[in-house]
């Protein structure tokens, strides 16, 4: 009877609970400056992410577990390492890097692909929209083929982690499908 009433209140109020979210994407696209930014506010040198940062935000009553993974060519197939019980991913894509934006997709549709992060929804940040030449968050969209993507929630957000700008938005859009299909 107490796992009713708690499961109930939880719903009403909130639960600090724990949420497993993965940061991906291409070599030098921002995952570790939206990172930084949505943890402290601020905007810090980073350099190429060897291997994984790991933080823990709280945000809307939810501590979120972000996994920040570096993403070199030689990296990538590791990736696959830390898809077990995540609840969400959020794949950041350099805007102005046109050249590798197949790349992109293809790493994306890969990932997606995997047993474990099934059940994962998907935020996309189209970042480095504050660079000349940036594509739009719906070119991006297009490029990346997100349209395929039938049996998942996910949405794409045109960001500048340097300005901090979409950041919020794409978050709160997160937690709320995490909120609905996960909690």
């Amino acid at each position: 009877m107490g796992n009713v009433f708690s499961g109930i209140f939880g719903k009403l109020w909130g639960v600090n609970k724990e949420i497993r979210i993965l940061i991906l994407g291409l070599d030098g696209a921002g995952k570790t400056t939206i990172l930084y930014k949505l943890q402290i506010g601020e905007v810090i040198n980073t350099k190429p992410t060897i291997g994984f940062n790991v933080e823990t935000l709280s945000y809307k009553n939810l501590k979120l577990n972000v996994w920040d993974l570096g993403g070199q060519t030689s990296i990538r197939p590791y990736w696959r390492c830390y898809y077990a019980n995540t609840a969400a991913v959020i794949f950041v894509v350099d805007s102005t890097d046109k050249e590798r934006i197949e790349i992109a997709s293809k790493e994306l549709h890969t990932m997606l692909s995997e047993e474990e992060l099934a059940d994962s929804a998907l935020l996309v940040f189209a970042n480095k929209q504050d660079q000349p030449g940036a594509l739009s968050a719906a070119e991006v969209s297009k490029a990346l083929n997100l349209v395929e993507l039938k049996d998942r929630s996910w949405s794409i957000v045109a960001s500048s982690a340097i300005k901090g700008e979409g950041l919020t938005e794409g978050l709160d859009w997160l937690i709320d499908v995490i909120k609905d299909e996960q909690l």
